[in-house]
């Protein structure tokens, strides 16, 4: 695996969380999970990222791995657009 995170897609991913739920999101962009954590990641130095929903609704996951906010989407994707 790279020292550097693969990129599932180019743009985020739409999840409904529910409030207080723990979710693991996939950091290095193996998982079959996307956009959560499958231990894909093991024996690497990728490691997932715990998100606690605060409320239920929409959140917006990274898809490309590269967010400076992860696990959430910063728009980073649209840079390489």
């Amino acid at each position: 695996m790279s020292d550097k995170p693969f990129a599932p897609q180019y743009f985020p991913y739409a999840v409904e969380v529910k409030a207080g739920q723990d979710y693991w999101w996939c950091a290095c962009g193996q998982s079959n999970s996307q956009p959560f954590c499958d231990g894909s990641h093991k024996g690497s130095d990728f490691s997932p990222v715990k998100y606690t929903a605060e409320q239920s609704g929409t959140v917006y996951f990274c898809g490309c791995k590269r967010t400076a906010g992860q696990p959430l989407c910063d728009g980073t994707h649209s840079q390489d657009e």
